[in-house]
């Protein structure tokens, strides 16, 4: 059963099949929306219900959308299948992370290749040890665009968590610390991991087992390291990324 408002339109993206094409960008945040359709052609806002935020729009020929998924991976899950529904095949997520190594510093990208499973929705569809990898073709044309488009840049690990606080290795309320959160960080960083954010390895194990494209890209608000914060820093620079890889993936589509 899919549930569907009284317009027809999946119940919880509130789309229908006519509002999306093939591609889709997939920032966290609502207000990231329109800043993201700044750089479509013939931008215009198309529904907004619960988290979930759409415009639709041009990357040159190519009719694209941007929807917001929230945060975390129950959300995120929703999107993805139900866009997948509507008939989707692209997807890439623009979002922001805290980097745990000390190259990436606040402001600049990192693209990521695969995830760790650190959440509980992925559990909800396969064992915990199916890999939650991109689409190579995707990760490719990202870390291309970042380097035509001369962005500090790299790419790697991130780790995806379903808690913001001890879920990444911070003190919550209280002082209320478990011993498994105290190590993380560390644990993460001796294994390459260059990041953590919430969305990531939900949408690529997602995407390998609905037959996806799919990939990410972050700016840095913050880097655990250097304990260093910006709430802005690298955002436009992200978008930019993957607006230009959007413009070299249009010929890998069906």
């Amino acid at each position: 059963m899919e549930p569907r408002d009284s317009k027809g339109r999946l119940y919880h993206i509130a789309l229908r099949k006519q509002d999306v094409g093939k591609i889709a960008l997939l920032p966290g945040d609502p207000d990231r929306v329109p800043r993201i359709a700044r750089h479509f052609q013939h931008a215009k806002p198309i529904s907004s219900h619960r988290e979930y935020t759409t415009y639709g729009g041009y990357i040159d020929s190519q009719y694209i959308i941007v929807i917001s998924t929230g945060i975390g991976g129950p959300a995120a899950a929703i999107a993805v299948e139900e866009l997948a529904r509507l008939g989707v095949e692209l997807m890439i997520r623009v979002g922001t992370c805290g980097a745990i190594n000390p190259v990436s510093k606040v402001g600049s990208l990192i693209i990521a290749d695969s995830a760790v499973r650190l959440d509980g929705t992925t559990r909800q569809y396969i064992m915990d040890g199916y890999p939650a990898s991109a689409t190579p073709e995707v990760v490719i044309a990202l870390k291309e665009a970042a380097a035509n488009l001369k962005k500090n840049c790299v790419s790697g690990i991130t780790a995806s968590t379903d808690a913001f606080y001890a879920g990444q290795g911070r003190p919550s309320f209280k002082n209320y610390f478990p011993a498994h959160s105290r190590a993380l960080v560390s644990d993460l960083k001796a294994a390459k991991v260059l990041c953590f954010e919430m969305e990531s390895s939900t949408l690529f194990t997602l995407g390998r087992l609905f037959g996806l494209k799919t990939g990410a890209i972050f700016a840095v608000l913050g880097n655990r390291m250097t304990d260093d914060f910006r709430a802005d820093a690298g955002i436009e620079d992200a978008i930019e990324v993957a607006v230009e890889a959007v413009r070299s993936l249009k010929g890998f589509i069906g």
